[in-house]
């Protein structure tokens, strides 16, 4: 480093710390996610959206299962649990109704929500169960060896499939909005003030709320399928994303290096489910319902 940039470099202060490490359990540090991984990239957009958002953290939980992204859940400085593999959303269900004042999010990828918890994920979303749930989509099962994911793009080679996916693919907006969620998004793990932006909104938001995040995995999905570091799927996201506001979601199904459609595809207000079975109880039991106290302790 030349001598001139350093004398234009501002004084770093001794006691000076990253805006995210509150948010974050440091002593956990460093974590376990390989070089080039997405992931840590979500974390960082989601602690800045704790903060933009000024939920109250004591009130706010998290919840994952199973997976590389599921180690989120260990990593966050909240009230954590790290459920089994794909029961995430109706743990978080639970939660919910046992204390509905709580900020329950969902933080777990495309194969534990969508595989073995897809059918939680759809039920969820039909009842409109105020969570919120963010999937760190990278196509492929990384943890346990790289095999075929629900997300997998055809044609992709995985370890289930030597010669290429040949099945369809989830479409994982067009699945969330046809089940009745109430916001819909889906970012790249380029446009990180994005994300930071549509967690805020979804933290804000009563009712169903997913985020899809495409994120490289650099280990097995980009090297496998020979498309480079995650320097080039940085590359490759920012070339191939186009940001398509309130786009169709049966426009924006993934292939395996075609165009990526990015943007909020869905906001929109309906009762949630909580709001729906006091009116349900309102209307036959009329003046004889009372208000259930919370059956939890105080987070």
């Amino acid at each position: 480093m030349s001598d001139t940039l350093l004398e234009v470099l501002p004084e770093i202060p001794e006691d000076a710390h990253n805006p995210v490490e509150p948010f974050l359990r440091m002593d956990r540090m460093p974590h376990i996610w390989c070089p080039g991984c997405g992931i840590g990239t979500t974390v960082n957009c989601f602690a800045r959206a704790l903060q933009s958002s000024q939920v109250d953290l004591k009130k706010t939980v998290i919840v994952s299962g199973i997976g590389c992204t599921g180690r989120v859940a260990g990593y966050a400085n909240l009230d954590s649990f790290h459920t089994t593999h794909g029961r995430a959303i109706p743990f978080a269900t639970g939660m919910k109704l046992a204390n509905p004042e709580l900020n329950v999010v969902v933080y777990s990828g495309d194969g534990d929500l969508f595989a073995i918890g897809g059918n939680h994920f759809i039920h969820a979303a039909r009842r409109n169960m105020d969570i919120k749930v963010v999937c760190v989509n990278n196509m492929i099962y990384a943890m346990t060896g790289g095999q075929t994911a629900p997300t997998t793009p055809g044609t992709s080679v995985t370890s289930t499939a030597p010669y290429g996916v040949y099945e369809p693919t989830f479409n994982l907006p067009a699945l969330a909005e046809a089940a009745g969620a109430s916001y819909v998004a889906r970012w790249t793990t380029f446009h990180v003030k994005q994300v930071a932006k549509s967690m805020e909104e979804m933290m804000k938001k009563k009712g169903f709320c997913f985020i899809e995040i495409i994120s490289p995995c650099p280990t097995l999905y980009q090297r496998r399928n020979k498309m480079g570091d995650a320097l080039d799927a940085m590359k490759y996201y920012k070339e191939a994303s186009k940001v398509r506001n309130g786009a169709p979601t049966s426009e924006t199904t993934l292939s395996k290096t075609g165009e990526i459609v990015v943007g909020k595809f869905v906001d929109r207000d309906r009762p949630d489910y909580l709001e729906v079975l006091k009116a349900q109880m309102v209307s036959v039991l009329g003046d004889r319902y009372t208000e259930p106290e919370n059956s939890c302790c105080e987070c």
